[in-house]
């Protein structure tokens, strides 16, 4: 693994082949979210995980929004793979970005992975104050995100999976507080309906079947929304939940890997 701790955006990346894969953590993640992707997949691609602009060690955006973060990461495609088209992977806040910038980049993307996203935050009704004060009220009680990542992270993952904890927390222990907060008044203005039927790349979702943050129908609304998309489809991947490239390391390797030899 190499860690480069670059400005504006610093990534970690493994492998050395021609052609480069970005992955972008949640909410809740970092560039160390990614390790079994990258130990895994660097056999067949050049893996970069970044440290979302204001997480880890990188900058913030100067206004958090979905175009701002679309950009940093637009920028940072130019920079690890300025003349070839890249496989983009996306979890969580991090796949609503990934549409953003699937819709900006045009054929600079070869393929798209999705997992535990949606097509607009509060699909199913959930309301923006309510879910903000609910976050908000378990890192103040924890005194800090690295502090409240035990109970946040325990909340998101299905029973069975607590061996997954402390890999997901560390990675949120890397989360600085203003970052959080930037990322989190941005993501309840996710709405990406009208962009999704525009995007033409290869589209894979993936889902936990225990999901309960973003839910399988969250999932199967993405693919029925991206009318224009090569063989969009969804996997449900059983007794997962929502920190599913953890949960199901094998089943997310393999269906990633399947995506991209099929987009080539």
């Amino acid at each position: 693994m190499l860690d480069v701790d670059a400005v504006p955006t610093a990534w970690r990346e493994a492998g050395d082949g021609a052609q480069v894969a970005l992955f972008l953590h949640g909410l809740g993640g970092s560039r160390i979210a990614w390790e079994p992707q990258l130990r895994a997949l660097s056999k067949v691609r050049r893996v970069v995980a970044w440290d979302c602009p204001g997480y880890g060690a990188s900058q913030p955006v100067v206004e958090p929004t979905f175009a701002a973060y679309a950009n940093a990461a637009a920028d940072l495609i130019d920079r690890i793979c300025p003349d070839e088209p890249v496989d983009l992977v996306g979890m969580s806040f991090g796949g609503m970005i990934a549409q953003v910038t699937a819709a900006k980049m045009g054929d600079r993307i070869r393929s798209l992975t999705l997992l535990c996203t949606s097509p607009k935050f509060g699909l199913d009704g959930t309301d923006p104050d309510e879910w903000r004060n609910a976050r908000l009220s378990a890192i103040e009680s924890g005194g800090s995100p690295a502090a409240a990542a035990p109970a946040i992270i325990a909340s998101l993952i299905a029973p069975g999976h607590e061996s997954v904890i402390p890999e997901a927390v560390a990675a949120m222990e890397r989360v600085p507080d203003a970052g959080l907060m930037d990322a989190m008044r941005t993501i309840v203005h996710h709405d990406t309906r009208a962009i999704l039927p525009t995007l033409t790349v290869p589209l894979l979702v993936l889902v936990g079947g225990l999901d309960e943050e973003t839910p399988p129908a969250y999932g199967q609304a993405i693919v029925d929304l991206a009318t224009s998309s090569p063989n969009a489809r969804l996997i449900i991947i059983e007794g997962a939940g929502h920190v599913l490239n953890l949960e199901a390391v094998d089943a997310v390797n393999a269906a990633i890997g399947e995506h991209w030899m099929s987009a080539q």
